[in-house]
């Protein structure tokens, strides 16, 4: 059997396991086969009975399909905490979003581009609504089906980009202003495991093993999670 571990993974920790792939891949000589995409269009992919080894998706996605019987529950590690956060494209004034106050005005002064399907854009879609400016806001939003929503900051479609913090850092060209207010969101946690279809078991809880080593955690801070 080839010594391959085939890994899919949500956007948010797609910086980070390019980085630690290359490193693991040389280390252990265990090459790493790794697909991107958000939690829920993973969880359907997987559902429809996508093969893999090793799994990334936020720790509710991840839970689901172990009570499914699809994940190994006892093979489950915490990898990161990720917050929300707002991106301009590079060498644009940062807005004021420290408060709930200046974030409103921001918001309500901007075109924003937010993501359908991602943890982000969910989140983001009810913090506007608990703000009571959703009508306003998408009247003029540029709402993404899914990747990388500070690209459109760079297509011009957009002032603001809404996205996990990790995955605003992926885009070339574009500023992270900061987190959303802390008190106006919580962390999603980002979880891994094996598939119990997987047929490399020993090679997929190395892989664990090694996402959640603390030489892994220093590449997840850089990304911009919180190991």
């Amino acid at each position: 059997m080839e010594n391959v571990v085939r890994l899919l993974s949500t956007l948010a920790l797609m910086g980070a396991v390019r980085h630690l792939t290359d490193r693991y891949e040389a280390d252990l000589r265990t090459r790493i086969d790794a697909d991107f995409a958000p939690t829920l269009a993973l969880l359907d992919r997987l559902r429809g009975g996508e093969g893999a080894d090793v799994v990334i998706l936020t720790r509710e996605g991840l839970d689901d399909l172990a009570a499914e019987g699809t994940v190994v529950a006892d093979s489950r590690v915490d990898l990161a905490r990720s917050y929300v956060g707002i991106a301009v494209k590079a060498g644009a004034d940062h807005p004021d979003i420290a408060t709930q106050t200046a974030l409103r005005a921001t918001l309500l002064g901007a075109r924003v581009a937010y993501s359908r399907i991602g943890a982000s854009g969910i989140f983001f879609a009810q913090l506007i609504e608990r703000m009571g400016i959703a009508s306003e806001i998408n009247a003029k939003a540029r709402i993404v089906p899914s990747g990388f929503t500070a690209e459109r900051l760079i297509a011009g479609e957009a002032d603001l980009a809404v996205q996990q913090i990790s995955e605003l850092k992926q885009v070339a060209g574009v500023e992270v202003v900061g987190p959303i207010p802390l008190e106006m969101q919580s962390p999603v946690v980002f979880s891994a495991g094996r598939l119990a279809a997987s047929k490399r078991v020993v090679q997929a809880d190395e892989l664990l093993k090694y996402l959640a080593s603390p030489e892994a955690a220093l590449v997840l801070r850089e990304s911009g999670l919180v190991p």
